[in-house]
């Protein structure tokens, strides 16, 4: 109680606002995990089907409050797990959504992360509140909860834009690839094809991407010459820039 007392004299000694302080402190924070999921064809993203109100039965991305005791990069990571039973990935926060209703129950700001993997290595299993957890095409995507379509829009032209600046690929293709897996990916993301002699010569400018002496094994055509990702030749060209 002597400390309750301590913090509320401390909150009246910064009263020079023209609603009471302690508003400023009913104020809660969650997180928002936007997980894109490569596959060859077509981008997807990982949803929940929530088990809880607000919204219950719709679909909505991988999120929950943040616990008072931890920091947002932690909690990212605790609420994928607990949701989907996904480790926790490699995650870029994006952008933070502060609207005043955007949760019903108060206001709530979410801090959204964004991620992308390969559909073949991650299988997604409800849990917790969670009812369900399963993959969406990002072109076909149903109702969902809060403005979770606005964060999903933005985190996508946040991918967007980065996978022509950093190589997101590296850890989503494989180790060893060819210029064709390379430019595939690059078309599923950017939802757009290239013509392969024109992908080649942007292919060129990214110093990071080494060929190797190795070729595809087992094809039933011509193997192709395999490429790797040199990262610290990226990270050279990061701290020279």
């Amino acid at each position: 109680m002597a400390k309750t007392n301590k913090t509320l004299r401390r909150r009246n000694e910064y009263q020079i606002y023209d609603v009471p302080i302690d508003s400023f402190f009913e104020l809660a924070f969650s997180i928002d995990c936007v997980v894109f999921g490569y596959g060859k064809k077509d981008l997807q993203v990982l949803l929940i089907q929530r088990g809880a109100e607000p919204y219950k039965g719709l679909w909505a991305l991988p999120g929950d409050l943040v616990y008072p005791d931890e920091d947002l990069d932690t909690s990212a990571g605790r609420v994928l797990k607990a949701l989907t039973s996904l480790p926790d990935l490699n995650f870029e926060q994006v952008h933070t959504f502060g609207a005043v209703d955007r949760h019903p129950l108060g206001r709530v700001v979410t801090v959204a992360y964004y991620a992308i993997v390969n559909l073949k290595g991650f299988n997604p299993k409800a849990a917790s509140w969670a009812d369900k957890a399963k993959w969406h095409s990002i072109k076909s995507l149903p109702k969902l909860a809060f403005d979770h379509r606005d964060i999903i829009d933005y985190s996508y032209k946040k991918l967007k834009e980065s996978t022509l600046t950093k190589p997101l690929w590296n850890g989503v293709i494989e180790e060893k690839f060819t210029l064709t897996q390379l430019q595939s990916f690059f078309e599923t993301v950017l939802d757009k094809k290239f013509d392969k002699g024109n992908f080649r010569k942007k292919i060129d400018l990214f110093q990071y991407v080494k060929e190797t002496e190795e070729f595809e094994k087992d094809v039933p055509y011509r193997p192709s010459r395999l490429f790797k990702f040199d990262k610290k030749l990226y990270q050279k060209n990061e701290e020279t820039s």
